[in-house]
């Protein structure tokens, strides 16, 4: 949370992100006290009922208490990584939506191996506000309507679920009445998807304690096999079929995360699975170059960006995670390095299956993203005349990556 202060004519600066939201609306007073500050912008269509900060009250007292009193409205979580939003309807979730890029539609349907990344990819191109993802792809007769369905309730469910792993936070409640697309019917009741989600976040927990990083490779030990269920004996087809890391093997599992991870840990337990580290791959070719161009440029403006600016580092976080499709499809589980350049295997994990030309240009372009929003920062943090030379040398790279990816001036 970012700390503000009330100066001596009683005026506040609220942080860019928070005025950037907020833009031109009014504000009210709508409460306050020696230790609180509450403003909001009236609707009375859509009135805000609470609001506050996770601790005392966790995610499962907040779900339990719209429940008992059967609200109806939305219920947003702002969260490290992204936003969820949950939909009561008379005390149920019928609806959710998240801005986590593995909470996406699309992955939901990869995950359960309805599509591929590739077939994903280029349907996300031709998504807007008004034609979804899922409708191109059942348009296009790449699933079916019950493939959708199926996969729409997974999502909310899994939205649901990984909701509990959060203690820290911020969240409202607005009240509204639902429409009838913002309703999907769900295998569970709210309590049980309570229930559920308890149990999930506690058997997670054991499980990664097993499995601690999923960038480790499960491979078949050939021993112990006998009396494998039907599912381990499908995982263990799988990893025989390649080296996979943990990440890809869950997501080639069709099972859905928590499920793949279910049985992968008990593999591990039966001994017929071992984790092994990957072997460092050296990225060369065009998509080497084009990723060494990039992070000579972001770790230059990260250096000087974050002598002047203290917060640069979690202003880029904040940045990567909201950054819209297709970016945020390339920086799915990457993360800044410690000098501020970007982990190139992660990215070139996630652009596997795309045909070379299509990687080199999804890349440059995502890179381009990080590289313009830095650019910025540097203008504002140190000044036009002292950032001047620098965002000169970074400009350079656009030509440089054009001549890789074949585009002309």
């Amino acid at each position: 949370m970012s700390k503000i202060t009330i100066d001596s004519n009683g005026r506040i600066a609220v942080p860019q992100q928070a005025a950037r939201e907020i833009g031109s609306r009014a504000l009210e007073l709508s409460s306050y006290s020696g230790q609180h500050l509450l403003l909001t912008s009236p609707d009375p269509g859509e009135p805000l009922v609470l609001t506050g900060i996770l601790g005392e009250l966790g995610v499962a007292d907040l779900l339990s208490f719209f429940n008992m009193f059967r609200k109806t409205g939305v219920l947003r979580f702002y969260l490290a990584g992204g936003t969820k939003s949950l939909y009561f309807q008379q005390g149920e979730i019928v609806f959710a939506t998240s801005t986590f890029p593995e909470e996406d539609l699309g992955e939901v349907l990869s995950s359960l191996g309805k599509v591929d990344q590739e077939t994903l990819q280029k349907a996300r191109q031709f998504a807007t506000g008004r034609t979804t993802i899922g409708k191109i792809l059942v348009d296009r007769k790449v699933v079916t309507p019950k493939d959708l369905w199926l996969a729409s309730r997974n999502q909310v469910e899994a939205i649901v679920y990984h909701l509990f792993a959060f203690h820290q936070g911020s969240y409202s409640f607005v009240a509204k009445v639902l429409e009838k697309e913002e309703i999907v019917r769900l295998s569970m009741s709210t309590q049980n998807l309570i229930m559920e989600g308890l149990q999930r976040v506690d058997e997670r927990a054991l499980f990664l304690r097993r499995i601690p990083s999923f960038d480790l490779l499960p491979v078949p030990t050939g021993e112990k096999e006998e009396g494998l269920s039907p599912a381990e004996e499908r995982m263990v087809r799988l990893l025989r079929q390649g080296r996979y890391d943990v990440r890809t093997t869950l997501r080639k599992s069709a099972l859905g995360e928590f499920e793949a991870l279910k049985i992968l840990y008990h593999l591990l337990e039966k001994g017929a699975v071992r984790l092994e580290e990957a072997a460092e791959v050296a990225i060369d070719g065009d998509l080497g170059e084009i990723l060494s161009v990039f992070n000579g440029a972001l770790v230059s403006l990260f250096r000087r960006v974050s002598e002047k600016n203290s917060g640069f580092e979690q202003e880029l976080r904040t940045f990567l995670r909201d950054l819209p499709q297709p970016f945020s499809y390339v920086f799915r589980d990457v993360s800044f390095q410690g000098d501020g350049a970007v982990d190139g295997t992660r990215i070139l994990a996630n652009l596997a299956g795309l045909e070379e030309g299509e990687k080199k240009r999804l890349l440059a372009d995502a890179l381009s993203e990080v590289v313009y929003m830095e650019c910025i920062a540097a203008r504002r943090d140190l000044g036009v005349s002292e950032s001047a030379d620098l965002i000169r040398r970074v400009q350079e790279i656009s030509r440089r990556v054009k001549t890789l990816i074949g585009r002309s001036e």
